[in-house]
Order: structure tokens, then sequence, then C-alpha cells
């Protein structure tokens, strides 16, 4: 489709320098979209890797603490975690990844997971408290990719719908509207040329 110009010399000129530019922004939106993709690739096979481990985790640890809950009385159990010793809190950053902020959770711990007498209770509780402990930054972790992925999805297709409009719609339009004007321009010249070739005829006559 051609721009609506008018077709002369300063209207060329200021769309070649358009045509440059939009060149120029389709190589660098290209170069960005395809990093993205491989960053999102990236991420989307972290995050497979990631929630395996989280769940092998997490049926290692019911299986775990069903165990130990048929080894002890449901008061005693009760009453052993009713007073947690440890404090676990979550720090909120951003990390910037190809011009997209995602989400950092840092997660911070204190105090102690065994908040009960050693004299009461089974090694096999500790071992369920142990492994749901480890189980808290994989969980973070797994939040973290997948609200990454999802920006990077979003970035990603968004990116791609500016390469394609660059690609498709301005760029040859541009290079249309180029080609029509230098025609003109050409023509008007021709016809200048003849213009001035028939007066210098008709002075000579």
């Amino acid at each position: 489709m051609l721009l609506k110009v008018n077709p002369n010399r300063m209207e060329l000129l200021r769309l070649k320098k358009r045509l440059v530019i939009a060149k120029r922004g389709h190589k660098l939106l290209k170069d960005k979209r395809d990093a993205l993709i491989q960053e999102f690739i990236h991420l989307v096979k972290e995050n497979k890797t990631i929630r395996e481990e989280l769940e092998n985790k997490l049926m290692k640890g019911y299986i775990i603490f069903s165990n130990a809950s048929s080894l002890m009385s449901k008061i005693t159990l009760e009453e052993t975690l009713m007073f947690p010793k440890a404090k676990s809190t979550i720090e909120l950053t951003f990390k910037n990844i190809m011009g997209v902020n995602v989400p950092k959770y840092i997660f911070k711990f204190e105090g102690n997971i065994y908040a009960y007498s050693l004299f009461n209770t089974t090694p096999e509780l500790d071992l369920a408290l142990r492994n749901f402990y480890e189980i808290l930054p994989l969980m973070l972790q797994l939040a973290e990719l997948d609200k990454a992925v999802s920006l990077l999805a979003n970035e990603i297709e968004k990116t791609r719908r500016r390469v394609n409009a660059l690609e498709y719609v301005l760029i040859p339009d541009l290079e249309n509207t180029i080609k029509f004007i230098t025609m003109k321009l050409d023509e008007m010249a021709r016809s200048t040329t003849s213009a001035i070739m028939r007066i210098k005829e008709i002075i000579r006559a």
C-alpha cells in the first residue's frame, strides 16, 4: 500500500531515512525476539526440572510424614507441632531479562525446625520436617520460573507483532512509496527535458 505523501524530492529523502531506521529497528527487534526465545526455552527446561524435583520431594515427604504419623498418637503429634520455633520470610526483588522485569524471591530462615523434644518423637518426623523445609526454596524457585516464563511469553508475542508489522507492512509500504515517488520524479524530469528541447527547437526555428 502506498503512503499518502506528496511526490517530491524532500518527501523522497524523508522516506528513505524512515526506511533505513525501520530496517535497523526490524533487525534489532528480530535479534531481541530470538534472544527472548532462547531464554524462554532455557527457563522452560529449568522449570520442568525444578517441578519434577519438587513433586518427588513432596511425594517423599508425605510418605515419611505418614509413617511418622502412624508411629505417634494424633494428640502427641499435634502437641509436638503446635508451637514452632522457626520463622521464615520472603524478600521480593526484580531481575531484568532482556528488558523484562521478572520477580526474584529470596528465602530467609531463622530458628530451629525441630521445636520439640527428641525423646517423645520418632526419627521419621525429623526426616519429614527436614524434607518439607527443603521444599520451601524449591516452591519459591518454581514460582519465580512460572512468572518469568509467563512474562517472557507475553514479551515474545509483543515483539513478534512488532517485527511482523515492520516486515510485512511498514517496510514494504515505504519501499513501494519510494519507488512510486522515484517514478513520478523521473516522469517529471523527462517531461521537463522534453519541454526544454521543444522550446530550444522553437527558438532555433
